[in-house]
């Protein structure tokens, strides 16, 4: 069984390969990348794939069975066709199954819906491919709140609009085992999972990131307008209207569903203590 996983040069594509090879082989695992020389060093099969181009996963997915699609980064009114065409590519090459790495989150509600309502989109695409397919809805990374680190100790503080509300943080290396139990094992086909942990406030993740960094942080949250204007002046308006829709959803619950992880996985998701250490032991490897 030889299975194909999109993006293989960005984060989660990069953790669901170094997952999936012990349990298949790295002979049959075959990364497809917009930029093939950035995901050489994974040690398997690269071929070239732009979600833009049609023909490249014609090529790309050639004596593929299963197709692991990542979601794309792009306008969401692009996304939509950039996924159709890996989907197309797949029904005309003979691929058997697509598994789709959707997102948790509300369709109307905040400025980052538009995100949401895309990826909503792309999963109905898929369950109408006629392939087999298993679509995961990944919850909100831990990795960038430590990626931002030295920032928060610099500031002493944690902020942004989410105030008490919760979410259920998972990271690229619990999604990356995950997703390779969702493509090898037939009895996920035709299931949504939410890939979620369990859910913790701001305050909580401060207080987290105290226990494992010796830091001092405070949580201290701000209204959405302000969060969103000083994120558009950091980020872009683009960057930046997402970013403050994301913590708008973790106000109001629009994150905090409930965990289909261990059905996903076949184990617990890591806690979040657990997990903001095993992302730290990673980011040294």
């Amino acid at each position: 069984m030889k299975i194909a996983v999109t993006s293989a040069s960005g984060k989660l594509g990069a953790s669901i390969i170094k997952h999936l090879t012990p349990l298949i082989g790295k002979d049959n695992v075959i990364g497809i990348a917009r930029t093939p020389a950035k995901a050489k060093h994974l040690g398997v099969e690269i071929r070239e794939g732009d979600y833009n181009s049609r023909e490249h996963f014609d090529k790309a997915l050639q004596g593929v069975d299963a197709v692991l699609l990542v979601s794309g980064m792009d306008d969401p009114k692009k996304r939509i066709q950039q996924h159709q065409n890996v989907i197309e590519a797949a029904k005309a090459n003979g691929v058997k199954k697509i598994v789709y790495t959707s997102i948790v989150g509300d369709e109307n509600k905040n400025t980052f819906s538009p995100i949401v309502q895309s990826n909503r989109q792309t999963e109905a695409d898929v369950q109408n491919s006629g392939l087999d397919w298993v679509i995961g809805r990944n919850g909100i990374y831990i990795e960038p709140d430590l990626e931002y680190l030295d920032t928060y100790v610099k500031d002493g503080e944690i902020r942004n609009s989410a105030g008490d509300g919760l979410c259920p943080y998972t990271s690229r290396e619990e999604l990356g085992y995950a997703y390779s139990k969702m493509l090898t094992e037939e009895k996920h086909n035709g299931h949504i999972y939410n890939l979620v942990g369990k859910p913790i406030t701001q305050s909580q993740l401060a207080d987290y990131i105290n226990q494992i960094f010796n830091t001092k942080l405070v949580y201290n949250p701000m209204t959405a307008e302000a969060y969103a204007a000083e994120r558009k002046a950091a980020l872009g308006d683009f960057l930046g209207t997402i970013i403050a829709g994301i913590y708008e959803g973790i106000k109001t619950g629009a994150n905090n569903v409930s965990s289909d992880y261990e059905k996903a996985a076949g184990r617990e998701h890591k806690a979040p203590l657990e997990m903001i250490k095993a992302t730290t032991n990673t980011n040294e490897n």
